[in-house]
């Protein structure tokens, strides 16, 4: 199968890309099926029904989510209506789940949200979540699986490819809004550290640049906006998958200006 990832989707500048976008590549590059993360889809904060709507019609499968999962109060409903995942190490109770396994390419396809613990909310230990959830699915014959790790620090996703290189499909990282030049294959398991936001690449994290600034510059805070206007990219990484094992990925940069840039994994031997 080849499954196809994008990562932080900031507010409808990455939306907008998403749908100009999206179903060319996924027929250029013969995608069976495209994950994407939506915390920030809907002006920078969480997800609305009707965002969600738009970017599932763009071709996407399935959504994950983050810190900001909770942002938007009309997201709860959608657990149970749409295919949208929350961090999955939230503490029993909590709405939704994050973990969700499909039909995908006549093989079956797990899709797991994580989120870390450096600056971040409350919730039980990812790494323990994470070692219990890959063995419950290895136990049930499900060796096809991906990571979306939502976390600050490299350094702990870095661990995670530690902990789990070899048990997986593949790891990739977001939140930080800004990718990372790791992309690699290790043991049969794809992992980058981050794949960088979707959506304006011309201000700060996607935010426009106002607000950050002044904070910088005075300690005084403000409410970050979405720019009404700017340049915009699509982040997304592709990767083959068979029988739990990563053969081959890349990942591209799609540029409002038309450009396209194409980055290869490297194969840690």
């Amino acid at each position: 199968m080849r499954i196809a990832f994008i990562g932080d989707i900031v507010g409808k500048p990455g939306r907008s890309m998403c749908s100009t976008y999206l179903q060319k590549i996924k027929k250029e590059y013969a995608i069976d099926f495209i994950i994407a993360n939506y915390e920030n889809a809907s002006h920078g904060f969480g997800l609305t029904v009707n965002n969600a709507n738009e970017l599932l019609a763009c071709g996407i499968d399935c959504m994950s989510g983050g810190n900001h999962t909770w942002d938007k109060k009309e997201v709860e409903a959608l657990f149970d209506s749409h295919e949208i995942l929350r961090p999955h190490n939230y503490p029993q109770g909590v709405p939704g789940t994050g973990c969700k396994v499909y039909e995908v390419a006549g093989e079956k396809l797990a899709v797991l949200n994580l989120m870390g613990h450096y600056s971040m909310p409350y919730t039980d230990n990812a790494f323990r979540c994470a070692k219990s959830t890959v063995e419950a699915l290895h136990a049930q014959g499900i060796k096809n699986i991906f990571i979306d790790f939502h976390a600050e620090a490299t350094s702990e996703k870095r661990a995670m490819m530690m902990l789990l290189q070899g048990e997986v499909s593949g790891i990739i990282g977001t939140h930080t809004h800004v990718g990372t030049d790791d992309f690699q294959i290790s043991d049969g398991t794809a992992y980058l550290s981050d794949i960088g936001l979707s959506g304006c690449r011309d201000n700060v994290i996607g935010m426009d640049k106002k607000i950050p600034l002044k904070q910088f510059l005075t300690g005084m805070k403000g409410h970050f906006d979405i720019p009404k206007s700017c340049k915009k990219i699509l982040q997304i990484a592709i990767m083959d998958l068979s029988d739990g094992v990563c053969s081959h990925a890349f990942k591209l940069k799609y540029f409002d200006d038309a450009r396209v840039i194409q980055t290869d994994a490297w194969r840690e031997e």
